[in-house]
């Protein structure tokens, strides 16, 4: 009976750690196409809840504001900013949601003034980095490699 429920529980956790990295994946493109950002909404609002991957529902409300058109582009991304704050409030330790949320800060325009915790972000990244698991901990590379945020010193301290 052990074996059973231990084999079930491995199943789970391996389908889950792929789900993310899958929707890991499809965020960072999300923002090139409409049709990519509307395939990263479905893919996230199908999955389950959890404090990352609300943080993922929220960044793909913004993300869609992108394509919006007139007023209503406004709205989604305070709403998605909202949400994506009260996340973080939430769980205020989780990396992952850091990550989420310079990589908001950094594509949103400069006149939406939502980007007053890029240095603060970067700093727990940087200082949490080490007790992430390797798929987080490459997640955060590649995020870092692109960022205007990380400077080439911070990239090399990402071992």
């Amino acid at each position: 009976m052990k074996l059973i429920f231990t084999l079930i529980t491995s199943f789970i956790l391996f389908f889950q750690a792929s789900s993310l990295e899958n929707i890991r994946d499809k965020y960072s493109s999300a923002h090139l196409s409409k049709a990519n950002a509307e395939a990263f909404s479905k893919l996230v609002n199908g999955a389950e809840s959890g404090s990352t991957m609300n943080g993922y529902k929220a960044a793909a409300k913004i993300v869609q504001a992108k394509f919006a058109v007139g007023e209503g582009r406004k709205k989604i991304i305070t709403e998605g900013v909202k949400s994506l704050e009260s996340i973080i409030k939430s769980d205020n330790d989780n990396v992952e949601l850091r990550v989420i949320r310079m990589s908001v800060q950094e594509s949103l325009p400069k006149f939406i003034k939502y980007n007053t915790n890029l240095a603060t972000d970067k700093a727990f990244i940087l200082k949490n980095f080490s007790s992430q698991n390797s798929a987080l901990k490459a997640y955060i590379k590649k995020f870092a490699a692109q960022s205007k945020s990380f400077t080439t010193a911070d990239r090399a301290s990402l071992k």
